[in-house]
């Protein structure tokens, strides 16, 4: 084997044990929570040595942020799926209610609500969000101004506006003892919000 093909292949290990370790410790996390979850048990469940995941991340902590990297990028990419519909309308209004029905899965909400900003922080977690959730809307809300659907408005900040009352929904639903109800209740509300910037011409 030629040199590039044997650094070829040493980059396709590395990128499958970080893989592994990322699987493996969503797995755990969504399971059992950041605390109760040691690297031992993330290693042995990835099948690989300690020093694979002190390699590849600085710690627990670090990999925790890669967790919830995946997971935010996991959410958003369905929520943009939705977005893209021929209705944008619709589809914005699908798309934030998708966007908070992921929440009620119990792995999600757990590495999400209520370990993501006592782990990373309230700024981290934010930035996070930013840049995978906030986009995704961003670009939601110019498509359905584009359409003539939603009035003109400054886009950032109205993105990070609704991203806010996306992300309060969601801890109002985790706190709540029948989290479907809630679910419906933020839905309405979201899909409230959301008319106050119709265009006038709509029915």
């Amino acid at each position: 084997m030629d040199v590039k093909g044997s650094r070829d292949k040493r980059v396709a290990q590395g990128e499958a044990t970080r893989s592994a370790l990322i699987d493996s410790a969503r797995e755990l996390f969504g399971d059992q929570g950041f605390a109760d979850t040691s690297t031992d048990e993330i290693v042995a469940r990835a099948g690989v040595t300690k020093g694979a995941l002190y390699h590849h991340f600085r710690g627990k902590d670090d990999l925790f942020r890669a967790v919830f990297e995946q997971v935010q990028r996991d959410v958003s990419d369905e929520a943009v799926a939705e977005f893209l519909g021929p209705d944008s309308w619709q589809a914005l209004v699908n798309g934030c209610d998708l966007w908070v029905r992921a929440h009620l899965d119990a792995s999600v909400r757990r590495i999400v609500m209520q370990d993501a900003r006592a782990v990373l922080g309230a700024d981290e977690v934010r930035a996070i969000e930013n840049r995978y959730g906030v986009v995704a809307l961003r670009g939601a809300l110019r498509k359905a101004m584009h359409a003539g659907v939603l009035q003109r408005q400054p886009l950032r900040p109205l993105a990070l506006l609704l991203m806010g009352a996306l992300s309060e929904g969601c801890f109002y639903i985790a706190d709540e003892p029948d989290p479907s109800a809630a679910q419906n209740e933020v839905a309405a509300l979201i899909t409230q919000m959301l008319s106050a910037f119709r265009t006038t011409t709509l029915d």
